[in-house]
């Protein structure tokens, strides 16, 4: 744009797409308020174990953590209980349009869903496909079959569409996984 006096001013149009759409994290975050709201389910996210090395304290209220590391590897994100059965599960998104990358999944995490279904628990994944909007659950069993199977070292998403249980996004709760788990692992009241 041109002004008086030889001034000249360019406008751009920023564009940010930052936080268009909720994160999986997020989503579930909402989806276990509603069904602890509800008393349908407790679930809670896990917090990362840190240890704490340095913190700057302006204030009482303006502490800020300056350094620290992870205590031990955590295991998976979320856990709980729903109709007497121990929930236990990782959620995980990826922006690949393919597959699943085995890596984002640590192999500690994978020995922690084995032995949680080993005691009897309901262990799981949830992932979604950001690039479809697209968020998948994948039984432990699914999961454990297809990686003792296999050499691969991702998980098609041909897979998830064939043997994973499509979670659809609603408005309340946002991501109802817990009727897919009462099907699948015939949970009665």
């Amino acid at each position: 744009m041109r002004y008086p006096n030889g001034i000249q001013k360019e406008y751009r149009s920023i564009t940010n797409y930052a936080n268009r759409g909720m994160t999986l994290e997020e989503d579930l975050n909402v989806t276990n308020e509603y069904y602890r709201d509800r008393n349908i389910a407790i679930i809670y996210k896990k917090p990362t174990p840190i240890t704490i090395y340095k913190v700057d304290y302006p204030s009482r209220k303006e502490a800020v953590i300056r350094e620290a590391r992870f205590k031990i590897p955590s295991t998976t994100d979320y856990n709980g209980i729903f109709k007497g059965k121990y929930i236990d599960f990782e959620a995980k998104e990826t922006a690949h349009k393919t597959s699943f990358p085995l890596s984002n999944i640590h192999a500690h995490q994978i020995e922690h869903l084995r032995k949680i279904i080993q005691h009897g628990g309901i262990g799981f994944l949830i992932v979604r496909f950001t690039s479809f909007q697209e968020t998948y659950l994948l039984t432990g069993k699914d999961f454990f079959n297809f990686i003792d199977q296999q050499t691969r070292k991702s998980i098609p998403y041909s897979y998830f569409k064939e043997v994973g249980k499509k979670i659809p996004i609603g408005l309340s709760p946002r991501l109802d996984y817990l009727k897919l788990i009462e099907v699948n692992y015939e949970i009665k009241e």
